[in-house]
Order: structure tokens, then C-alpha cells, then sequence
């Protein structure tokens, strides 16, 4: 059986799909492996992208934005 990470083509990604979750049945691989307290210091300082508030309760990020952090990520490695 094969584990394959899924990225929409657009939208928005949720924060368990940027910083994975191994506890998940199955595992979601980490885009950006860092903890959960890192990545909203992160948003906190500017270093990561700024969420957007679907509702009350659900908090998310433009995927073109996870894209770009990735790639700007990738690039000063």
C-alpha cells in the first residue's frame, strides 16, 4: 500500500495538511516540518503566510501562498 500527499489544485489548505499529522489513520506527511506552536509563531512574526478565517471554528491558508513558502523555503536551503 502507498502513501501519496494530495495538494489541491486550489483553495485553501488546512493546517494538518501543511504540518502533517503522523498520528492520522493514514499519516499526513508534513509539507513544512515544524511543530504546531513553531508554524503560528511563524504567522505571528511574518515568517509564514497569513491565515484566512473560513469560519468561527476553521482556519486556513491560501494554497498559492503554501506554494510560495515552500518554494522561497526550497531555494535558501
Amino acid at each position: 500500500m502507498s502513501t501519496t500527499t494530495s495538494i489541491p489544485e486550489a483553495g485553501f489548505l488546512r493546517l494538518h495538511q501543511i504540518i502533517g499529522n503522523p498520528k492520522a489513520t493514514p499519516p499526513i506527511p508534513a509539507l513544512i516540518p515544524v511543530s504546531k506552536t513553531a508554524w503560528w509563531q511563524g504567522v505571528k512574526d511574518g515568517k509564514y503566510p497569513k491565515s484566512v478565517k473560513l469560519s468561527i471554528r476553521t482556519t486556513a491558508w491560501k494554497k498559492s501562498d503554501i506554494l510560495a513558502l515552500i518554494k522561497e523555503l526550497g531555494e535558501a536551503a
